[in-house]
């Protein structure tokens, strides 16, 4: 047996053990209170059927992705002229290191109030938990530059601005893509929290109503289809790092382990 294929049937095995000790303990409660796979899957299959699960999937994905997109965008350039402009980053630090340590959720209240309760609140939040952990990490990545790597570009007659396109950039990029899939994470977080709180749509918003009816089962299946989201969302973003990034040293494994 090759090692690939190995390590395959050690992932079912493991995927088998987990739903065989859940079958077990769902035996122990009401299915009200802890459903098994099977009645987690009707319930599945019930949202699929009318066509919700599909729906709320979507409009989760789609404020995840228009929050995380923009987010980065925004944080990258940020980042790199803070790292930069060393009077800038005098006074830019000791904020970044304050306000990084409020959670996105403590804003929810504030961002209905300024953006209202429509689809601007959800992606603005979902910005802010973007916006920080990358503009930290591309900080990090241009002040982690050597300085005789910007002392060679100099003494060969480059400018300032070619410094940074040519030297700082490239040595960040390993950081910055770092920072984007640590983000990623984050941005589900936050999502859930603003569609539980001030939405009538979406995951978030399904595992929350569903306590009314008390179906736990759908909860379960919320559950499940947000870690099928963000799993495969964190496959693409490093398959696409291992594509278009390798040549900057970034080395995408299938999780961020080493």
């Amino acid at each position: 047996m090759s090692g690939k294929t190995k390590k395959v049937s050690l992932q079912l095995l493991f995927w088998f053990v987990i739903l065989g000790l859940w079958q077990l303990l769902s035996l122990v409660y009401d299915p009200e209170i802890l459903p098994g796979p099977l009645y987690t899957a009707q319930g599945g299959y019930e949202l699929l059927a009318d066509g919700t699960l599909l729906q709320y999937i979507g409009i989760s994905a789609y404020r995840v992705l228009l929050g995380w997109t923009l987010g980065s965008l925004a944080a990258v350039p940020a980042g790199i002229f803070i790292g930069k402009v060393n009077a800038i980053r005098l006074f830019a630090e000791p904020f970044l290191n304050f306000i990084r340590f409020i959670p996105p959720i403590a804003f929810i209240t504030l961002f209905l109030v300024w953006f209202g309760i429509g689809e601007t609140s959800k992606v603005m939040l979902i910005m802010y938990a973007t916006f920080f952990i990358v503009i930290l990490n591309t900080l990090t990545g241009v002040l982690s530059v050597e300085e005789d790597k910007i002392r060679s570009a100099r003494s060969m007659g480059a400018s300032e601005w070619q410094i940074v396109i040519h030297v700082i950039i490239p040595a960040t990029v390993p950081y910055i893509f770092t920072g984007v899939r640590l983000a990623m994470g984050t941005s589900f977080m936050a999502i859930i929290g603003a569609e539980m709180i001030a939405s009538n749509e979406g995951v978030g918003y399904l595992i929350w109503n569903s306590r009314l009816f008390f179906r736990t089962d759908w909860i379960f299946v919320g559950l499940i289809c947000l870690g099928w989201m963000g799993f495969l969302t964190d496959r693409a973003v490093a398959l696409l790092g291992r594509k278009l990034l390798s040549r900057y040293g970034v080395v995408s494994t299938t999780s961020l382990r080493r």
